[in-house]
């Protein structure tokens, strides 16, 4: 690039724009080198699969990653997982501690938003359905905050988590009362169930490994899955069709004519 902007300038400007050109493209490729994002801290990487809150109320017992996304890992051939979004929707009623709990668009429990509520549960890979600890009532609530959501979405794509909101408020006599019958909730929803203070930071952050740790596997398992079955078998299918047999072929290229040689 250096090369062709210390060349001598023809007439009728050619060199110029020749070298505006060079000089942008080697801008394009300079910054395709540098890196998409800012370098992620320590305390944000997920080296062991994240635990559950309680056996009682779990998605997975394990305490490993899937194998082969282990191996993915280790090769790095998660293909474009790492540089994509997981949708994570957050419902519950108004009130319960869930722009708190993650800074996130979401309807606040409003009449006001069901007319775009639609669009914004659609293709969530994972939905947490919030309650007040301290309110029995956002608990059952939670079933049809759940159903709206489930309704716009696939059947068995979402990983469902119920979590309950305002724990410091509690003492630990009533929070272990709660929870008897929000564990039993959560196992109807089928449903991971979680306790957590927005306020203290008591299991936010092991929360959030959790879901990220969930959403991240499947999609490595869903990128591998599709990346195996898109790969060209040799000799799979008609390709190439050809009629008649070779010597037809052949003779169908002659010229029919008189004379003839």
């Amino acid at each position: 690039m250096v090369i062709a902007a210390a060349n001598p300038i023809r007439p009728g400007g050619a060199e110029p724009r020749a070298s505006a050109a060079a000089a942008e493209l080697s801008g394009r490729m300079r910054s395709s080198l540098l890196p998409l994002g800012p370098p992620v801290s320590r305390d944000r990487i997920i080296a062991s699969f994240p635990k559950w809150y309680t056996p009682d109320a779990c998605l997975q017992l394990k305490e490993h990653f899937h194998g082969q996304v282990h191996a993915a890992c280790q090769r790095r051939s998660t293909g474009t997982v790492g540089l994509s979004l997981s949708k994570v929707v957050v419902v519950g009623d108004l009130y319960v501690g869930k722009t708190s709990l993650i800074h996130s668009w979401d309807t606040a429990g409003q009449e006001k938003f069901k007319c775009i509520a639609s669009a914004y549960y659609r293709g969530a890979q994972a939905i947490i359905t919030a309650f007040d600890l301290t309110d029995v009532q956002t608990l059952e609530h939670t079933r049809q905050w759940l159903e709206d959501a489930l309704r716009e979405n696939e059947p068995g794509s979402c990983f469902i988590f119920l979590v309950g909101t305002k724990k410091d408020l509690l003492s630990r006599a009533a929070c272990e009362q709660a929870e008897v019958e929000a564990v039993h909730l959560a196992k109807e929803m089928q449903a991971e169930y979680w306790s957590v203070s927005a306020k203290t930071g008591e299991n936010v952050k092991a929360f959030f490994s959790r879901v990220a740790a969930l959403a991240f596997e499947q999609s490595v398992l869903q990128h591998l899955e599709r990346r195996s079955g898109s790969q060209p078998q040799v000799g799979d299918g008609d390709l190439i069709h050809m009629e008649g047999s070779p010597s037809e072929n052949q003779e169908s290229k002659r010229p029919s004519g008189p004379g003839c040689c």
